[in-house]
């Protein structure tokens, strides 16, 4: 009797290429997405936060300085409100690569035949889409605290919510390529972001510090994400022009004042350069 033969399946590897890595950011961006939506207490608890920041902290501070320069406090607040929306769901998004890598399923996308890079950016756009779709959220209530609902400036902030969402999710996951635990991801987050969020001007004016809280603010990129959104808040609220250098007085460096459109370079080349890093960090990971 003639031995049978055996079959031998064949295994299709899809090409590499730009396409291939077009559709790996697509499915990243889609998972991030459906993790967002179907989390709903996550939602819901990263919106506690910004509004004890505008109606808790803003209406007992705005008692103190009640009627000074016709600004109410919560609307000086809510720009800082918006960016604090933004920062904690983009880092904490850039954080479920922890548990993809406790759980094993980031070893199965890094086994994947496709780039590295695709991957880092489908996590990092995934996270700005959710960050921003939070922040909207605290966007509609922009009435509630003075600020008009002009077509121009809901656009003007939109933006500039997207852009910093995705400059702090590439800096979670630059972090969260090289941490082990979930537990070292939050605590190292927890340490950083704060700072970074006091020092950047949300929670007071960027005129009249002493010289030390200057420079740090200076040096503090997240001042030029927080500084662009005040501005643009500011410009559209019908007061002073004394009011409005005592509030949004904008970034200094010595005699230069830097303009909006630089800030917003600066914030996006922090972005880049923070993908940059991450993607290297995925490259050489196992």
């Amino acid at each position: 009797m003639a031995a049978a033969s055996t079959a031998v399946a064949a295994v299709a590897v899809p090409r590499g290429g730009f396409n291939s890595g077009v559709r790996a950011v697509k499915i990243v961006w889609l998972r991030e997405l459906l993790r967002f939506s179907s989390d709903r207490l996550r939602i819901v608890t990263a919106l506690i936060q910004p509004l004890l920041f505008v109606f808790v902290l803003g209406t007992g501070l705005g008692s103190l300085t009640k009627g000074v320069r016709g600004v109410d406090f919560k609307t000086f607040v809510y720009p800082g409100a918006l960016a604090m929306s933004v920062l904690f769901t983009a880092v904490f998004s850039a954080g479920s690569i922890v548990w993809d890598r406790e759980f094993g399923f980031l070893r199965e996308m890094l086994v994947a035949p496709v780039s590295r890079t695709a991957l880092v950016i489908g996590k990092c756009l995934g996270g700005a889409t959710t960050a921003t779709a939070q922040g909207v959220v605290v966007l509609a209530m922009a009435g509630l605290v003075g600020v008009p609902y002009s077509a121009t400036l809901m656009l003007k902030l939109l933006g500039m919510m997207a852009l910093l969402a995705f400059t702090l999710t590439a800096f979670g996951v630059m972090m969260a390529a090289r941490i082990p635990t979930f537990q070292g991801f939050m605590g190292l987050t927890q340490m950083l972001l704060m700072p970074l969020f006091f020092t950047s001007g949300a929670m007071f004016p960027l005129s009249g510090l002493p010289a030390w809280l200057t420079w740090v603010t200076r040096l503090n990129p997240l001042t030029y994400a927080v500084d662009p959104i005040r501005r643009a808040v500011f410009d559209h609220l019908d007061i002073s022009a004394a009011a409005r250098a005592a509030y949004a007085p904008g970034v200094s460096w010595g005699s230069y004042h830097v303009p909006v459109w630089l800030e917003l370079m600066i914030v996006a080349a922090a972005g880049l350069l923070m993908l940059t890093v991450a993607s290297l960090e995925f490259r050489q990971a196992e």
